[in-house]
């Protein structure tokens, strides 16, 4: 019988999650390292989506009691 260990699988989430947003902020970072006028405000509107995506995608992998939870929440 195979157990898995959740919160481990959550710790992987999550850290599939991280990589995920970091993958859709690398378009937007230029403008916002480089504070490019007239790109600055729609980059950083841009992140703040991007920010709430996966603040919901947090949120149902902390509160998933099983594996099939937080691949559902991944959307896996």
């Amino acid at each position: 019988m195979i157990v898995i260990n959740v919160t481990k699988a959550k710790a992987i989430g999550h850290d599939m999650r991280r990589a995920a947003r970091a993958q859709e902020f690398a378009p937007y970072d230029e403008a916002i390292a480089k504070q490019i006028p007239g790109q600055m405000e729609g980059a950083e509107a841009a992140r703040q989506v991007i920010r709430d995506k996966y603040a919901a995608i947090q949120t149902a992998i902390d509160a998933a009691a099983t594996p099939d939870e937080i691949k559902a929440a991944m959307g896996m």
